[in-house]
């Protein structure tokens, strides 16, 4: 924080691209940015308690006849909450675009903290019957729509405040309040298993984690509610906004089509072995290596956690460094790292804890090398009138297809004795992110102000289509 601190309002190049931000002092962008970064640490918080219990949620709230069974019950109730993501991210991003991004960051807490006690309060299978399992995918998918409004929002809100040569920096921040809220999660997760008996966590020790995240939530609220809005967006009317499609022709409605479509093919080819790679090493490999390979599960959550901590060090230097050296080979160092390590992490893993904190570590700084500035890529490929629901949706349907599956495939193939299928698949994705990252434009330091930014390569395409007009 102190480094941001000293950032000098005063220079031209160091002040945010918005006017409405840059009329902020410095301590009311600190401010806003601590009450965006700590909501988004507590809603990863509350996220990832699900996975981390997802053994005692499985007993809980499925039919216990078939362990196996339950879990992956339970993980396509965890596929479920992101499937709802996609949703979140266009519904709360639109909301943020029309009426600011502070509007859309208190929404989608209350959604995230709301979902989390109904989580504690559903009663067992052994009470309800199938209603548990019913009421807990209704939970899912509220915390699902939540995290999607989630994610594009808060992306936007942190690189519109940044100052233009420390983007990647400060939206490192985003990514390292996920890993931190990862790691409160998996600290207390330790803590749970670790002071009570087995029996007890099973039988109502887990939902104590639960209760003290709508709590949480509670207090995000409260910050979020005094953050800074992004002015520029309110002078927008309905009116204005139902007027604009008369005022563009034909020829730029199909450019931006086109636009839209590239957009959302390049990030899917970007995010795809990212979200299927964290999913795996970072919210998944904990219970993973308690369920496949026998590990003490106090064990495991305490390595971890360590694995985690290493990555949360680590995060702040690579979005720096992409600002020194540029988006592109950040990202293109994640997608052949990961592609050619796959297998002998996954190998590395075993039944001591010792063999997680290494394998999660090293997977882990892999994918901070383009978490670090991922935040402020997506934020520069799109434009200030769609930012919070382009960056939303198309985020959130890529985690939706590649994250959210990821731990249910890695499991089944797993117990079907072919785990090498998996990583075979995450592979693949990493290399289809290095080709991206290869073909893509260079974005960082360019003014988010811009109408339209990833056309910032098609300029020639926006006079062709003004000729046409």
């Amino acid at each position: 924080m102190t480094s941001l601190d000293q950032t000098d309002s005063d220079s031209p190049s160091s002040q945010a691209d918005h006017v409405g931000i840059r009329d902020l002092d410095r301590a009311g962008k600190l401010r806003s940015l601590r009450a965006a970064i700590v909501g988004n640490l507590l809603e990863w918080f509350d996220w990832t308690l699900y996975a981390l219990f997802s053994t005692y949620i499985a007993a809980s709230f499925f039919d216990t006849g078939d362990p196996t069974s339950a879990l992956l019950s339970t993980l396509l109730v965890f596929a479920g909450g992101f499937l709802a993501r996609p949703i979140g991210g266009l519904v709360f991003g639109r909301l943020a675009d029309r009426k600011g991004r502070k509007f859309s960051l208190v929404a989608t807490m209350m959604t995230m903290a709301a979902g989390s006690l109904v989580i504690a309060l559903i009663p067992s299978y052994t009470a309800i019957g199938v209603w548990s399992s019913v009421l807990l995918l209704a939970a899912r998918l509220m915390q699902g729509l939540a995290h999607g409004g989630e994610a594009g929002t808060s992306y936007a809100y942190i690189a519109e405040i940044a100052p233009r040569e420390k983007r990647g920096f400060w939206a490192s921040s985003v990514f390292t309040a996920v890993t931190v809220g990862v790691m409160t999660a998996t600290l207390l997760a330790a803590l749970i298993t670790g002071i009570l008996p087995k029996d007890v966590v099973g039988a109502w020790g887990w939902r104590v984690a639960f209760v003290i995240g709508a709590l949480l939530g509670v207090y995000a609220l409260f910050l979020r509610r005094n953050a800074a809005e992004t002015i520029e967006l309110e002078p927008e009317t309905a009116e204005s906004a139902a007027a604009e499609p008369e005022q563009v022709s034909d020829a730029e409605r199909r450019r931006r089509r086109r636009l839209i479509l590239r957009f959302g093919g390049l990030v899917l080819m970007l995010s795809a072995g990212q979200n299927a790679w964290y999913y795996t090493w970072g919210t998944f490999a904990s219970s993973y290596a308690i369920s496949a390979h026998g590990m003490d599960a106090n064990g495991a959550f305490i390595a971890s956690l360590l694995a985690q901590l290493v990555t949360v060090c680590f995060l702040p230097f690579a979005g720096r460094l992409s600002d020194r050296i540029g988006r592109r080979p950040m990202m293109m160092t994640f997608g052949l790292g990961s592609a050619l390590l796959v297998f002998p992490i996954h190998a590395l893993l075993g039944q001591a804890s010792w063999t997680l904190f290494v394998s999660q570590a090293i997977g882990m700084l892999l994918w901070a090398c383009a978490a670090g500035m991922y935040p402020a890529l997506m934020s520069e490929l799109v434009s200030t009138r769609t930012r919070a629901a382009g960056v939303g949706f198309a985020t959130s349907l890529s985690v939706a297809l590649f994250g959210g599956t990821a731990p249910y495939l890695n499991t089944w193939f797993t117990s079907v004795g072919q785990p090498w299928i998996f990583q075979l698949y995450v592979a693949a994705l990493c290399v289809l992110a290095f080709f991206a990252a290869w073909i893509m434009p260079e974005t960082k330091g360019i003014n988010l102000a811009d109408d339209d930014v990833i056309q910032a390569e098609g300029s020639q395409e926006a006079a062709g289509a003004a000729k046409e007009a």
